[in-house]
């Protein structure tokens, strides 16, 4: 099962048009000269190896069968790192056409902080109900169901932070800490009734004994993955917001010395504008 990769069409091909349609556009403004930057088109390149090895990798194939910690590792890769590192490959050019369709700007109720988390934390908590859960383990269609749900939730979560689609002007760098405090105390506290429960929740792991890990021991670890992979993004992303801050409050004071008008200022910083910037 260690040497397993399962590279079902159904499951691939949706991974391989996103791939294919984002090295399309990119070549179209590399040739009119506004090229992805380097680093955006690496993170889009992480998201989607990130979802190949979440669907195709020996990974799937023991979470469906074995391990729950397995299946919670699936789950973490594609309902929250892979979301996150394709919407940050993401740039304003890349998504025009997209944008242009008929009610795509709509979707702009989902950069609502307010509307995000509410449906994040929802759908992680609905499909870790032992029914529902289960119901995704042993059938396929549910199962294709739940990843699709993790993985629109995680896009969800993270459209108010990185801001693919414009979120509320009140929604500035010091929300955005506190929406990602608010998202991580929810998985902390998920991650730690998996911990610490003392009993398995979910029958259709119960015989255990795969790697040699007990049903308690599997449950287990997989909440403490669920803590791990969201402490390390908490980390790296309050560690990016703090510097956002400081660059903000320079500029913003720099801005208001040179005499801006106080209401553009704040525009220009909350939206990052600020070259262009001038005296009303």
């Amino acid at each position: 099962m260690w040497t397993s990769w399962t590279l079902d069409p159904l499951q691939l091909a949706p991974i391989a048009v996103l791939a294919i349609a984002y090295a399309t556009r990119a070549r179209t403004l590399r040739r009119r000269g506004q090229p992805v930057p380097a680093w955006r088109i690496g993170l889009f390149a992480l998201g989607i190896a990130l979802l190949f090895v979440a669907v195709a990798s020996p990974i799937a194939a023991i979470g469906e069968e074995e391990l729950f910690s397995f299946h919670m590792a699936q789950h973490l890769l594609i309902g929250d790192l892979a979301p996150l590192c394709l919407l940050a490959g993401l740039t304003g050019p890349l998504l025009r056409p997209v944008l242009a369709l008929p009610g795509v700007m709509r979707l702009r109720v989902c950069a609502n902080p307010l509307v995000a988390f509410p449906v994040w934390t929802a759908n992680l908590v609905l499909w870790h109900v032992p029914f529902l859960y289960e119901a995704a383990v042993t059938n396929s269609g549910v199962h294709a169901l739940e990843h699709v749900a993790f993985f629109s939730a995680g896009i969800v979560l993270w459209l108010p932070v990185l801001e693919t689609l414009p979120a509320p002007e009140w929604f500035e760098t010091g929300w955005k800490l506190a929406y990602i405090v608010g998202v991580r105390l929810v998985a902390t506290l998920i991650g730690n009734v998996f911990v610490w429960s003392g009993s398995v929740f979910y029958d259709v792991y119960g015989e255990g004994g795969y790697l040699g890990l007990s049903p308690e021991g599997d449950q287990s670890l997989a909440g403490s993955l669920m803590m791990l992979e969201g402490s390390l993004v908490t980390v790296v992303a309050i560690a990016w917001l703090f510097l956002r801050m400081a660059q903000e409050g320079e500029i913003r004071q720099a801005l208001l010395e040179r005499g801006d008008d106080p209401r553009a200022v704040r525009r220009a910083v909350r939206y990052r504008r600020w070259p262009t910037t001038r005296d009303p």
